[in-house]
């Protein structure tokens, strides 16, 4: 079998479920090219597992600070060049298109009638979740954006809906518990405003990953580049993680058991949901600005969770993959919940 893997370079989220994926599908005997578009290819790190994969503009949504700047959104994005590419794009030999919510492979796939299976957190919000945010208007975007035959969301908890759980790699370190100790990822918030906003908690040690080339130390401010290793190490080892509401990122603090302090973006309807099931299921507490030090503060004292073993989603859909996708999807999500240490029943 060989598969066309597009995925949504935006966010880190989308490329690390690929890297969960990638190394499960090589198991299964898949032969697998990578699509990525989102993000220049210049900004992309950490591409090994990937090959000789190729890149294509796509569309992305532009930030201004922790809200989405629309404006650069609608002007930045060039859709002529996105549906040249989509037309461009050729899908001979290939028996199936996998998306990560990838619109050039999505709608390459649809256009040519190439079976295409979406593999995404995003395809969650196709049905009906227990927040404010998700319904009809959400739907169709979803279907609009990337549209895929067969869907598999990816959540936190199935809903009782064919949800699988989330698709993420086990723990890269031994997880420990440094109880001073924060982890800071708000990529779109200028370093100097985080500081200052946490500069009032001088008892706490802050790692806060950002584009800087260099490490630095500023007393208890310890700012650091991107780098996957040693934001994993920082993860394992921290008490707790400020962030935005992106789903990777939480489902890996989730799994290390850190409590979670998350800032949902303005204007991205995801991140509002997520923020709102987190803190519906107890699993993290929500904040508008790192300037509500009442919160802030209460949550810092806060212990931490237990950590959330989650089931290995990737090797049952690598396998389910390379036997042509027959099992009915609704079979599959109750056979991988079921896999979790704590399965409960799963009515679909």
């Amino acid at each position: 079998m060989k598969v066309l893997y597009g995925v949504q370079a935006t966010g880190n989220g989308h490329i690390t479920r690929a890297r969960v994926m990638a190394p499960a599908l090589e198991r299964a005997g898949i032969e697998v090219d990578y699509l990525f578009s989102g993000r220049e290819p210049e900004k992309l790190f950490n591409m090994e597992p990937f090959g000789d994969y190729r890149c294509r503009q796509g569309m992305t949504f532009y930030m201004k600070g922790s809200r989405v700047d629309y404006v650069k959104t609608l002007t930045a994005n060039n859709p002529v060049r996105l549906i040249r590419d989509i037309c461009a794009l050729d899908l001979s030999g290939y028996d199936l298109v996998i998306t990560d919510f990838e619109p050039v492979t999505a709608w390459a796939a649809k256009l040519r009638g190439v079976p295409s299976l979406g593999i995404a957190h995003q395809y969650a919000f196709l049905h009906k979740l227990p927040d404010s945010k998700t319904g009809w208007l959400l739907k169709q975007q979803i279907s609009s954006f990337a549209p895929a035959k067969t869907a598999l969301g990816l959540h936190w908890h199935h809903f009782d809906k064919p949800i699988c759980p989330p698709l993420i790699q086990p723990p890269l370190f031994e997880p420990s518990q440094s109880d001073r100790k924060v982890l800071v990822y708000l990529p779109h918030d200028p370093p100097d405003q985080i500081e200052a906003a946490l500069s009032a908690y001088p008892d706490y040690e802050f790692y806060i990953y950002s584009g800087l080339d260099q490490p630095e130390d500023k007393g208890n401010m310890h700012l650091r580049p991107f780098s996957r290793e040693g934001f994993h190490r920082d993860l394992a080892s921290c008490a707790g993680v400020i962030c935005n509401s992106g789903f990777g990122l939480l489902s890996e603090a989730v799994q290390y058991g850190k409590k979670v302090l998350t800032l949902p973006q303005k204007g991205q309807v995801e991140q509002e949901s997520n923020a709102e099931i987190l803190e519906l299921l107890g699993m993290g507490l929500v904040i508008n600005k790192l300037s509500e030090h009442a919160k802030l503060a209460d949550w810092l004292e806060m212990s931490s969770p237990e950590p959330q073993i989650y089931p290995d989603l990737a090797s049952v859909l690598a396998q389910w993959i390379a036997s042509g996708c027959q099992q009915p999807v609704e079979a599959l999500v109750q056979q991988v919940w079921q896999l979790s240490p704590e399965a409960e029943a799963v009515v679909i």
